[in-house]
């Protein structure tokens, strides 16, 4: 679709882009194809995309053969879908890191930025056989970087524990109207079962949330001092954790599964702690 396409669409509709919720407009039909190739659709597999804005992806993906779940945030573009697709898609108005989704197989999705982090940590709580996701192009570096690297974090942990993840391509800014700041990077997740396995997966989340928001730290201090593993004592006095494994460790020295290990000893430590209080 031609930039000229789109601002006439928008000025049918009183719109402007904003840049506030990261309404960028692919305009390269290119890009689209590839997307959909790479999710292998079959036909009345359930797809779900979000922030489908214009729809332009939408087409492309009801033409390989899909039922889609569009969730939409904005009402204007909403009122938009309903009039090109009518009963053609399953159309939810509403906030979809907050909103209760459908059932679905696949995803395909052009993420807004400013969401990319949040979506992906739902999606893979969700479970679907697999998701073609478009997000910024640092964003996708941080999904698959390894430990040891600056981009290695939270994001490469949690991804990892519950997915295969890999950069399929990476797109131009000027791939898209009105052109954004930053590249972009198409991605594509496979979950899997864990990578390893944790006696508490929440432990296990809050530890790395933890460790990485004090990542100049040593892992002793900053679980030390961090609300979210503080949060698990409940009153009783802080333990050392300097006998805890890589205690004088730094968060991105240590693997997704050591820091798994690290969570099970912190685990049993405050138990320990409670049980002599």
């Amino acid at each position: 679709m031609r930039v000229q396409e789109v601002k006439t669409i928008l000025e049918s509709m009183g719109k402007r882009p904003s840049r506030r919720l990261g309404q960028h407009f692919l305009i390269d039909d290119r890009v689209i194809t590839r997307q959909v190739a790479l999710a292998h659709i079959k036909p009345g597999e359930r797809v779900l995309e979000v922030g489908p804005g214009i729809g332009n992806l939408t087409e492309a993906i009801l033409s390989a053969g899909a039922e889609v779940v569009a969730v939409e945030a904005d009402s204007a573009f909403c009122r938009f879908l309903e009039r090109r697709f009518g009963q053609r898609i399953s159309l939810l108005h509403a906030d979809a890191v907050k909103a209760f989704l459908p059932e679905f197989d696949k995803v395909v999705a052009n993420l807004p930025y400013q969401i990319s982090s949040p979506m992906t940590f739902k999606l893979l709580e969700l479970g679907f056989d697999m998701a073609v996701l478009m997000v910024q192009r640092e964003f996708a570096e941080r999904m698959v970087a390894g430990p040891g690297t600056r981009d290695y974090g939270r994001l490469t942990v949690g991804v990892h524990y519950r997915a295969r993840c890999e950069i399929a391509f990476n797109v131009s800014k000027a791939s898209f109207w009105p052109q954004p700041g930053v590249n972009s990077s198409v991605v594509m997740l496979t979950p899997r079962k864990p990578a390893f396995t944790v006696a508490d997966e929440r432990v296990f989340h809050d530890v790395t949330k933890a460790i990485f928001s004090h990542r100049r730290k040593k892992v002793m201090n900053a679980l030390a001092n961090d609300s979210a593993s503080l949060a698990y004592l409940s009153g009783v006095e802080t333990p050392s954790f300097a006998g805890l494994p890589y205690a004088s460790s730094r968060a991105e020295q240590l693997t997704p599964a050591e820091i798994g290990e690290l969570s099970d000893a912190f685990l049993e430590l405050i138990n320990s702690s409670k049980r002599n209080a």
